[in-house]
């Protein structure tokens, strides 16, 4: 069997070469806009460098899938945050390259990785399940462009039935080697990361809304590998519990919960985002928010897919690879380069938070 996996060197792609150098069946092929170093886990894997946002990516993306059994499209863009056209040529018209060069390749399999971003806004207390409206939060420019991708697969869908598609709406992905790399995406070079070290946050913010889910990339991967070698189709909601809140923080990085309003929240995101302090702007407040909360009992159902790993593991997982400045050299987007933007060299090179394409 031949697997192409689209953005193959980020968090999920990693994670899933690893899960998928396991079976002896499966070959892989590999495509990144920066090739990665053919060691470690990218070396088992053949690559083709293609960014799927430029005029004539999908014919380029055509002669790679071609003898596919199945694609996985995992690449997508959160920086820069101030440049929305480099984000939706990425998100958005990237998707519509790959989509159309599997249906011109002819391969019957395409997995998608989508979002709880996918979904409206929806309930705190309670679960949803894969049916939820899918009209995103509006204010989040990321769940725009998933729950764009996702109407566009809904059309590719009716035309071609013949074209089995999965959709994956995993929440947060965590896993130790994208420390960095989620230092720069979403707390930029101003943040001590040695303070990280001890696993202790002081100070809590506490929003009864801020409630969150999470799951380790490895058992992302597990889900991707089972959706590529069964016959399933459709969407499969992704998380592991706990469910992340103030409280589960606070008890989890011994710290004190200190309330604050959501308009609070929202506005120090939005000031220091547009003063270049920090990368993340207010939708993403805004999504952490809003997003409801998932049931996975389809992907339990139907893949036979059991998270081996709690979300507070994955987490303290993640912080403690923030704080060791943990990051793999392999491949670019988890490179551990001090110049890259979001990092202190890139700043002092005039790359400020939220400018400059760090993939």
């Amino acid at each position: 069997m031949r697997v192409v996996i689209v953005g193959a060197t980020g968090n999920a792609g990693t994670a899933l070469l690893r899960r998928l150098n396991a079976e002896p069946d499966v070959s892989v092929a590999g495509v990144a806009r920066r090739l990665p170093s053919p060691t470690g886990v990218y070396a088992k894997a053949t690559w083709s460098s293609v960014d799927i946002g430029v005029a004539g990516a999908e014919d380029q993306l055509a002669e790679v899938f071609a003898g596919a059994d199945a694609v996985v499209h995992l690449a997508w863009q959160i920086q820069p945050s101030h440049d929305q056209r480099v984000l939706y040529r990425t998100n958005v018209l990237g998707s519509r390259a790959v989509a159309k060069a599997v249906l011109r390749a002819g391969v019957p399999a395409l997995i998608f990785a989508s979002s709880v971003g996918v979904y409206s806004p929806g309930p705190k207390d309670a679960y949803v399940n894969e049916s939820w409206p899918r009209a995103g939060v509006l204010p989040s420019s990321y769940s725009r462009h998933k729950a764009l991708v996702e109407w566009m697969l809904d059309q590719i869908e009716a035309d071609h039935p013949q074209l089995r598609i999965v959709r994956l709406r995993p929440g947060l992905i965590f896993q130790r080697a994208v420390g960095t790399e989620i230092s720069r995406y979403f707390a930029g070079p101003l943040l001590p990361a040695w303070l990280l070290r001890p696993q202790w946050l002081p100070v809590v913010p506490s929003h009864p809304a801020l409630r969150v889910q999470a799951v380790h990339a490895d058992d992302v991967a597990d889900a991707y590998a089972r959706a590529i070698l069964s016959d399933a189709q459709g969407a499969f909601n992704i998380a592991a519990g706990p469910v992340l809140d103030p409280r589960v923080a606070a008890r989890t990085f011994h710290g004190v919960q200190v309330p604050v309003p959501g308009f609070v929240l929202k506005g120090a995101a939005a000031a220091s985002w547009w003063l270049r302090l920090q990368p993340v702007d207010a939708g993403w407040v805004e999504l952490g928010l809003k997003a409801p909360l998932m049931s996975c009992d389809r992907a339990a159902t139907e893949l036979g897919w059991h998270p081996r790993r709690d979300a507070v593991s994955a987490l303290k997982e993640l912080i403690a690879g923030m704080a060791d400045r943990a990051h793999d050299d392999g491949g670019p987007p988890l490179s551990g380069d001090p110049a890259l933007p979001g990092r202190l060299g890139g700043l002092l090179k005039g790359r400020l938070p939220g400018t400059g394409n760090p993939y």
